[in-house]
């Protein structure tokens, strides 16, 4: 396609284009008109022309029936009357022609032109034609003649004869011969001007039509041209546009593969043709198992490479004939149509791992991916595509289950696995939709004083047929099934709710932490619903903090969460960094900017009273913190040994069964109301405030 340099040139050469064009058409319209008005031009003058000649062959005629009848009339022969009539009109027109020949041609006595003989005003006025002269003797002998004829009939009537008049008007050979010459010279004369204009306009006439070729011509070579290769070129771009459209439609931008798309719109006509030959079709769903760990680690662009390398790795190692997409992340799909049995299907999965699975380099370290695989068989295992990608789905986490790097069939354990699955999601969805989660409290105390710094929002749930289900149990379910946004908001609202009736009677509780995923913070309305909770429990936003984990910071950058959760901080919540040191999150992580408290995870506490290499992990982030003036507390302290280390190692504040057990709301009213006296060395009350 067009590089973005090419773009203003484009637009220059397009603009050009069209000036030049709109400038040739301007012109081939001028060339028109001139040549319409040429041509009707031409037309008008040979109409004139012919007018011209046809009249001054009439005058010719004229001329002679006017010498013809004087001669018969001035020797008095035939009937007088008539002749006298037939002379006075053909004197008439003679005369009336005459003035509109000198109309017509513009013959002036005074031009220069009658001194070149070859003029009509030379003919008119000038030697040796002198038409002007003798059209006028001629006409004047005429009437004379008639006159006078006219006259002697009346003296004849009264007995006398008058013969003065005729006399007069006697037309003698020499004046019809001249005037008859006279008339031939100009229509000769008018034919020659009829001629030259006629060659001229015929000229200009080629001249025009030439000028109009040759514009033409160059209109083609300047205009249409470049437009046409323009157009040749604009529409190859298009359709190299068009072609990259529709190819990025279907494939993955870093990969190459197909992507999600072009699965779903074309998995079930693959099953419909596997279906219409009686073959099987075999869909195998790879995960990268370390994938998490080389993004966090190494950064974003080593995590682009291990997918580029995976997906090459992936075409080298299929068929031809074989279909390899990426669903998104490190999740990979590879169709192979018509396997030959069951075995062939473990060989390619396991020569796809193993190919997978090779080492790579980036930036001088060895990355080893670690791809694990979950095979479905159609339509043993399923016959939707739908099915076919759960079924696979499932197997492939039967085989992270057995350490990763290995492959897993669907098979009927995995299946009663899954209905099971699906029955204990739909539970949840039940139980959200009556409200049937429930919110305790665990109390965060200062390990120097022993008074609460706050309390953490655990949920629990009691199944009404299994009992109480551990939320490590339901929460990995709910958040797969899509639920876990709406339990976060459910435990939101109860534990606000209830910090807020402890905050109107008093009871000191420091802050309220409350875990949040990142489900909840990818909800466009997180902000407007947790102001609102907030404002509806009369809670102040100081008494208040957000858990998150490390893959939220760890994953912002791609989901957007980081924003608002800089506008939250600002707006006065506090922000928690629960679990740390138990994801891929290094101590540059910890950013006093974006958070306020860390939680050091219970994995490094436990033991802590006989394992230095936690007591060394537990000094090193209480160290950090202190040096960013970030808080600190450690979870899950049991046993009073515990307690003890972490109050050697600097711990400023801690949560756990050695504290307090979690407990429902009233029964942390009346634990914190006895703290407080006890922390004011007042004796324990039995009722609650």
């Amino acid at each position: 396609m067009t590089d973005k340099g090419s773009g203003p040139s484009a637009d220059r050469l397009s603009t050009v284009i069209k000036c030049a064009y709109w400038f040739a058409l301007m012109v081939m319209s001028a060339m028109t008109i001139a040549s319409f008005v040429l041509l009707q031009q031409m037309m008008t003058e040979q109409q004139r022309d012919a007018g011209i000649l046809q009249l001054s062959g009439e005058q010719k005629a004229l001329s002679q029936r006017v010498v013809f009848l004087v001669l018969a009339a001035s020797k008095g022969n035939g009937d007088n009357e008539n002749l006298v009539y037939s002379l006075r009109s053909a004197t008439a027109l003679f005369e009336k022609n005459y003035d509109r020949l000198l109309a017509l041609t513009g013959a002036d006595f005074h031009s220069p032109n009658v001194q070149d003989p070859a003029s009509v005003d030379a003919v008119f006025y000038g030697k040796p034609y002198h038409l002007d002269h003798f059209s006028t003797s001629l006409a004047a002998n005429g009437w004379r003649l008639a006159t006078a004829i006219e006259e002697g009939l009346e003296q004849e009537g009264q007995g006398a004869t008058y013969l003065a008049g005729r006399e007069r008007a006697n037309v003698d050979r020499t004046v019809a011969d001249a005037t008859l010459n006279a008339y031939e010279a100009l229509s000769t004369r008018l034919m020659e001007q009829a001629e030259q204009r006629r060659a001229q306009l015929m000229s200009m006439h080629r001249k025009l039509f030439m000028l109009s070729m040759a514009t033409i011509a160059m209109i083609g070579l300047l205009v249409f041209r470049p437009m046409t290769q323009m157009i040749v070129r604009r529409t190859g771009q298009l359709v190299e546009a068009r072609n990259e459209m529709a190819f990025a439609a279907e494939h993955d931008s870093l990969t190459g593969l197909y992507n999600r798309a072009y699965l779903i719109a074309n998995f079930e006509r693959f099953l419909s043709d596997m279906r219409a030959r009686g073959e099987r079709l075999a869909v195998i769903q790879i995960d990268l198992d370390r994938f998490k760990q080389i993004n966090d680690t190494l950064g974003h662009a080593a995590g682009d490479m291990v997918l580029s390398r995976t997906a090459q790795r992936m075409r080298q190692a299929c068929r031809a004939k074989d279909i390899c997409v990426r669903l998104g992340g490190d999740e990979f799909i590879v169709l192979i149509p018509a396997p030959n049995s069951f075995t062939s299907v473990q060989s390619a999965t396991t020569h796809l791992l193993d190919t997978i699975n090779q080492p790579l380099t980036f930036n001088g370290a060895t990355i080893l991916p670690g791809a694990s695989a979950g095979v479905a068989i159609f339509p043993d295992d399923a016959s939707r595509s739908e099915d076919l990608i759960v079924h696979a789905d499932l197997a492939l986490y039967s085989a992270k289950r057995l350490g990763g790097g290995a492959s897993a069939f669907f098979s009927g354990d995995l299946r009663a696995e899954l209905d099971h699955h699906k029955a204990f999601a739909r539970d949840i969805r039940i139980a959200v939709a009556d409200d049937a989660f429930n919110v305790f409290f665990q109390p965060q105390v200062d390990l120097i004083g022993g008074s609460v710094i706050g309390v953490e929002a655990l949920i629990r749930w009691r199944h009404p047929v299994r009992g109480t289900i551990s939320p490590s149990i339901f929460l990995p379910v709910a958040e797969k099934s899509g639920a876990m946004a709406d339990i976060g908001r459910l435990v939101i609202r109860k534990a606000i709710a209830q910090a807020g009736l402890w905050h109107r009677a008093g009871i000191v509780f420091g802050r309220l932490a409350v875990n949040v995923s990142s489900a909840e913070l990818r909800e466009p309305d997180f902000e407007s619903f947790l102001f609102k909770a907030l404002d509806q429990a009369g809670l102040p936003i100081s008494c208040f903090s957000l858990e998150i984990v490390e893959s939220v910071i760890l994953d912002d950058e791609k989901t957007g969460i980081a924003h608002k959760l800089r506008r939250l901080r600002l707006a006065g919540i506090h922000l928690e960094l629960d679990d740390f040191g138990t994801g891929y999150a290094s101590l540059s992580h910890i950013d006093p900017d974006q958070i306020d408290r860390v939680k050091i995870d219970r994995r490094f506490v436990a033991g802590i009273d006989h394992h230095d290499a936690n007591a060394k992990i537990v000094r090193a982030v209480i160290e950090l913190a202190r040096a960013l003036e970030i808080g600190v507390v450690a979870e899950g302290a049991e046993t009073q040994a515990q307690l003890e280390a972490l109050k050697r190692l600097g711990c400023p504040a801690v949560q756990g069964y050695g504290i307090a057990f979690p407990m429902p709301g009233h029964e942390t009213a009346l634990w914190l109301t006895q703290q407080a006296r006890m922390v004011a060395g007042l004796p324990p009350s039995s009722q609650v405030a």
